[in-house]
């Protein structure tokens, strides 16, 4: 069966429509508050096919991505209150408090990580509100952070180009399955300790 491929299709899809900026700009907003889909999924055949707007793209991105922080970052500082019972209840007490350790101990750099790494942004969004971190330090990493990914994803596409288009055709399977693998034994070890 070849689920990813299928989705990498509608990806490519979506990046050729005429408002694909738009999505692009909702999805970069919403993945870094409360959904689950990062924008990398329509940034990169965006940039594939058009390496011009590549640069446009990244930052359309990036600033969308950095407001969606910001109101995750008032969901956690306005709903403290209601959140933690619910972190209880799903048991993320422990992440929860590992994330305001690694405040602690490395400040705007743990947010500045997050919003490079395919570590969920929308926890560290949150949990910066939740911590009260100060806005600004918050607005200024996230750019840091973001901006570094989403550039990155933008010009290593815009690069490729078309030739990149199909290489990552050729491993879209095995990319998708590796992440579900992953995502797999994280929860089972999370599970398990």
């Amino acid at each position: 069966m070849a689920l990813f491929t299928k989705m990498y299709d509608m990806a490519l899809r979506w990046s050729r429509h005429p408002h694909a900026e738009r999505y692009l700009a909702t999805l970069s907003f919403a993945e870094s508050s409360f959904f689950p889909i990062p924008p990398d999924v329509m940034l990169a055949p965006m940039s594939m096919a058009n390496p011009k707007q590549a640069w446009r793209l990244a930052l359309i991105t990036t600033l969308a991505s950095v407001l969606g922080g910001v109101f995750g970052y008032f969901i956690g500082a306005m709903f403290y209150q209601q959140l933690l019972p619910l972190f209880e209840q799903l048991g993320w007490m422990s992440h929860f408090a590992t994330i305001q350790q690694w405040f602690a101990k490395w400040g705007v750099m743990a947010v500045i990580v997050a919003g490079f790494t395919p570590i969920p942004y929308k926890i560290f969004t949150i949990a910066s509100g939740l911590a009260g971190m100060a806005l600004l330090p918050f607005i200024l990493a996230s750019c840091v952070g973001r901006g570094a990914r989403f550039f990155l994803v933008a010009g290593l596409m815009a690069w490729g180009g078309e030739a990149m288009e199909q290489k990552v055709r050729g491993i879209v399977e095995w990319l998708g399955w590796g992440v579900v693998a992953l995502i797999g034994i994280f929860i089972a070890y999370k599970t398990m300790h």
